[in-house]
């Protein structure tokens, strides 16, 4: 998968974009639990008081908290604040502070001065325990009220004004006093003192006058606003990544498609041996199909899961480190259930695509040979033959699909469970005053996070294996060592020689196989000539013919044209100087023109009618009612097989070449045709080099040179009555086709 990484390399930009996006994103979503916390702690059960420290104070009732501070803390609270009074302020200030705080009317009020987070963090810790402290000696006034109290180890006559004696206790006493209760505040976290203040804040405003409702509802709408910028700003970034991800992926797609079909046009016939092309239409279009979505998901979650994962983390842990172990299990158990699924489904996926392979190579013999299938009605096989490969296929991805359904209920019965777990705990410890509600809350939403990291990670593993698969696939075909390649010093054609091929002492074997295929060939054929090779079944004519446009390369000898060997100039140039009809003729999906066109993009219409009248086409071409824009079906299977044959000659002759190689393409034509096409031939194409293979015998008595092969070896070379003299081979095969007084 990691080599095909540098097809990603035009898209670094839009990747840079996408991991941007994703990091606001997961700012973002890490930020909603947060404030949820906060409307929950703050908003409702704090009634919008986000902190120990009151925006207004009565000077009466901050005289009481300064009372458990110590000189630096009570300095330093003091200076925070400035002290609202009569005698201080100018008429119409006093009339807007009075309509502010309507308490100021009977006695001063301290107002908050405009500090820091720092410092309103540093006197927030300062005057919750201080709230919290007041808030005990209120308990005690009002049991002095009934009865004797203890303070401080002392006890305190029914009725005494607890304040007032403590303002005259002795600075060693009350110090005591500050400690043992500072003990007992020690074990609450600062959010919990800040709860436990709220309370006395909220009295005190109430006390000033203040609207407390009103500042609650401020609270929840200006975090519920903050809420809903965060979740829109989130879901904005998942859109943009979304479609970064499918530009990207169909991109890079487009790219390796590309890259893989430039290749396969680049592989010598021996590259096709190994390749079935059922394989590489797979490789093609299925293969890439799967790497298309996995770089999608990867872009989209793998960047984000480790990212919201980490973050989630760190984020529990700030909410509560004691239930911090829960998640840690879960995940354990979440990683071994996972683990144990793919162990068992990773080499299903490497099956699943070879079985895909066989299914593609049965379905196309079985279409493309139906006509056979039916003359032979075998039907019933053919359907037995795919129904065996799709049963295979299917049980095999019915197996993956059941294991990897049983992974979703799975981590969602971890997810319940670590739910469940976490209200439970979290329930005790919000009744031990350790935790507020809002903070549990969030805490499992982190826990939700977190696990949502492995779900979308989870996902990645069931497509990457198979993705992975494919990759090999791809990287198979693109890294194949091409067996035929062009020189790196290339040497050009000269004129002297136009035309001429000639074989020297060449020999060729198969990949893979025992014996060479062409044993010791040895001739040369000049420009203006006619060729003909002829021999039985398997004697290694197609072979032959094949070494010249250098489909595949010789073993052992040369092939040189024009002087040259084939090996030391570049395909293109080599291919160019041909013109080359196959055994098989394969007409392309378009009209007759567009196929004729094929040699020669610029032909003109006399050249494209000419070839035509070569090859005898224009009988049929001229019966049809559109001419040369006559719609040709894949593959040309709207016309016949002579029909074929004769437009493929047609072809080759449009590029007017100085080499032409017919591979026994007149044996769809009748014995008519066939004499009016080489006679058109002959005296058309004097000055090419005609290499032509046929098994008549007819076809080829007019040669200059006729080879006869015979399991790979030249048994017999010249003109047909001298062969016919000399070479028992050729006697026997034209003897078998005609009778003596035809030979003659």
């Amino acid at each position: 998968m990691l080599k095909l990484v540098k097809y990603l390399k035009p898209y670094v930009a839009l990747l840079i974009a996408a991991v941007v996006l994703l990091g606001i994103q997961v700012v973002c979503d890490l930020s909603l639990p947060n404030y949820m916390s906060d409307i929950v702690n703050q908003g409702i059960q704090q009634g919008g008081i986000v902190n120990a420290v009151p925006e207004a104070i009565r000077q009466s009732e901050m005289n009481k908290l300064t009372l458990f501070m110590n000189a630096g803390e009570k300095k330093e609270v003091l200076a925070d604040y400035t002290l609202l009074d009569r005698s201080t302020l100018s008429a119409d200030a006093y009339g807007k502070s009075v309509s502010q705080y309507p308490a100021l009317s009977k006695e001063p009020v301290y107002q908050l001065k405009s500090i820091d987070n720092t410092e309103n963090n540093t006197i927030n810790s300062v005057l919750g325990k201080a709230f919290l402290a007041a808030s005990f000696v209120n308990e005690l006034a009002a049991q002095a009220e009934s009865g004797p109290v203890n303070l401080g180890g002392t006890m305190v006559p029914k009725g005494t004004d607890l304040y007032e004696l403590l303002q005259k206790l002795p600075a060693s006493q009350l110090e005591q006093i500050q400690a043992q209760m500072n003990q007992k505040m020690n074990a609450m976290s600062d959010s919990m003192i800040t709860q436990s203040a709220v309370g006395s804040v909220k009295s005190e405003y109430k006390a000033i006058g203040m609207d407390t409702n009103k500042i609650q509802s401020q609270t929840i709408t200006r975090t519920g606003l903050l809420m809903l910028l965060f979740a829109l700003l989130s879901a904005a970034c998942t859109v943009l990544v979304g479609l970064i991800g499918a530009r990207v992926a169909a991109g890079f797609s487009m790219n390796l498609r590309k890259q893989v079909f430039t290749k396969v046009e680049s592989f010598s016939n021996r590259e096709f041996d190994r390749f079935s092309t059922s394989s590489l239409i797979t490789r093609t279009t299925n293969d890439i199909t799967q790497i298309q979505t996995v770089v999608f998901l990867v872009i989209r979650m793998l960047i984000y899961a480790p990212m919201i994962g980490v973050g989630g983390a760190v984020m529990a842990l700030q909410k509560s480190t004691s239930m911090s172990w829960m998640i840690a299990v879960a995940v354990i158990i979440l990683v071994g259930v996972i683990l144990t699924l793919f162990s068992f489904c990773l080499p299903k996926f490497k099956i699943v695509q070879k079985l895909t392979d066989k299914l593609n190579l049965v379905a196309r013999e079985s279409l493309s040979g139906m006509l056979v299938i039916r003359a032979f009605n075998t039907q019933k096989f053919e359907e037995q033959r795919l129904d065996g490969v799709n049963h295979d296929i299917t049980k095999t991805n019915l197996f993956v699909n059941r294991a990897m359904a049983t992974l979703f209920p799975a981590i969602t019965l971890i997810m319940n469970g670590m739910s469940l777990l976490i209200v439970w705990v979290g329930g005790h410890q919000i009744a031990q005053s350790s935790m507020q509600v809002g903070d549990m809350m969030a805490f499992m939403q982190y826990a939700m996070q977190i696990f949502s990291a492995f779900i979308m990670i989870s996902m990645l593993f069931i497509m990457i294996p198979r993705a992975s698969v494919s990759a090999q696939r791809i990287t198979e075909v693109i890294g194949t060592d091409l067996s035929v390649k062009d020189p790196k010093q290339p040497e050009t054609f000269t004129e002297s020689q136009k035309g001429t091929v000639e074989f020297r002492n060449v020999h060729f074997r198969y990949h893979g196989a025992e014996r060479d295929a062409l044993s010791d060939i040895s001739f040369t054929t000049l420009s203006g000539r006619t060729t003909a090779i002829i021999g039985s079944a398997g004697s290694g004519k197609t072979t032959l013919v094949n070494l010249i446009p250098r489909f595949y390369d010789v073993t052992q000898g040369e092939v040189l044209v024009d002087g040259i060997d084939v090996r030391k100039v570049p395909q293109h140039a080599l291919r160019d100087r041909i013109g080359y009809v196959p055994q098989k003729a394969s007409l392309f999906k378009g009209t007759i023109e567009s196929n004729l066109k094929y040699a020669d993009e610029n032909a003109s219409e006399n050249t494209i009618q000419k070839a035509a009248e070569i090859s005898q086409s224009m009988e049929f071409i001229a019966s049809k009612s559109e001419g040369f824009e006559t719609e040709i079906a894949q593959g040309g299977k709207n016309v016949s097989g002579g029909q074929k044959q004769r437009l493929s000659i047609a072809r080759a002759l449009v590029k007017n070449p100085e080499i032409l190689i017919f591979d026994d393409s007149f044996s769809a034509l009748d014995f008519k045709t066939d004499f009016l096409v080489r006679k058109a031939l002959h005296s058309e194409t004097g000055k090419s080099t005609v290499i032509l293979i046929a098994q008549r015998i007819s076809s080829i008595m007019g040669a200059d040179q006729i080879i006869v092969l015979d399991e790979g070896r030249i048994v017999g070379k010249g003109r047909h009555d001298e062969l016919m003299k000399t070479c028992e081979a050729y006697r026997e095969i034209a003897l078998s086709q005609l009778s003596k007084e035809e030979l003659a």
